[in-house]
């Protein structure tokens, strides 16, 4: 499981091989100040592989409480077809110590979304009928938001600088859609689709911002659910010069109402 483990050296105690390869495989000092100004999220990895009955969680590093959580193997979860809205999450345990280690401990779970009353962060979540397939073959930007048998990634929450941001698999997608439906034509389509195509984690300021200038509408902080949904707007009015969603072709003003 993610676990936040390092060693105590204080006087007079043995040291241990465990504690100096602790020290080895994990540079902790220098990850800790690499991502000491980043909202809590995943950082890398922690991807989700469909199996036949089983979910498996690769390796990753997650941020929590300015604390990073590593882990270093692929954890399979078991699933089954309920009908009901299910989420896998990493649950953080509260923090012990004893004479050679401080450790904050968590486990991954498969529980209905909501608040547990402990700290967690969702890796994804689903909704599976009876007798159907959970896939996570998706076939456009819009099938993200599939209610029923598929992958949802778009409640995950990616560590970014300042605030945690959507999954960067989602702006991929828009990235490569937008690019296949000649949005590329249209420069602040192109230059957005290529930082989604090119980067990882993209700030969430950088996409509000995005989203306010290509609709012509105020700048506002909207929901993971919200951004895919406006982003989903933005591909559906792409016509390959991408003209700003809030004017029409003569140049007259129309007002989008949700």
């Amino acid at each position: 499981m993610f676990s936040h483990l390092f060693p105590k050296f204080e006087k007079g105690r043995i040291l241990k091989t465990a504690m100096l390869e602790n020290l080895r495989d994990f540079p902790r000092e220098a990850l800790d100040i690499a991502y000491q100004d980043y909202a809590d999220g995943i950082i890398t990895g922690a991807t989700i592989r469909v199996e036949r009955d089983t979910l498996t969680i690769a390796p990753g590093i997650l941020k929590h409480q300015d604390r990073l959580y590593l882990l270093n193997h692929p954890v399979e979860v078991a699933y089954r077809a309920t009908g009901r809205e299910m989420a896998v999450k990493v649950r953080f345990g509260e923090g012990k110590q004893d004479s050679d280690w401080v450790s904050h401990p968590s486990e991954i779970v498969l529980t209905e979304p909501g608040e547990s009353g402990s700290p967690e962060l969702e890796l994804c979540r689903f909704k599976l009928k009876e007798g159907a397939r959970l896939r996570q073959d998706y076939q456009n930007f819009r099938d993200l938001a599939t209610e029923y048998n598929t992958v949802n990634l778009l409640h995950v929450r990616f560590a970014a600088d300042g605030e945690s941001t959507v999954s960067p698999v989602i702006l991929r997608m828009f990235g490569e859609e937008m690019m296949r439906r000649g949005g590329g034509g249209e420069a602040q389509d192109f230059s957005f689709a290529m930082m989604c195509l090119n980067e990882g984690a993209i700030r969430r300021n950088v996409i509000l911002h995005y989203i306010a200038n290509r609709l012509g509408t105020a700048y506002k902080d909207y929901s993971n659910i919200e951004i895919h949904k406006y982003l989903s707007r933005i591909l559906d009015n792409t016509r390959g010069g991408g003209q700003r969603l809030g004017m029409s072709a003569g140049g007259s003003l129309r007002m989008i109402v949700d």
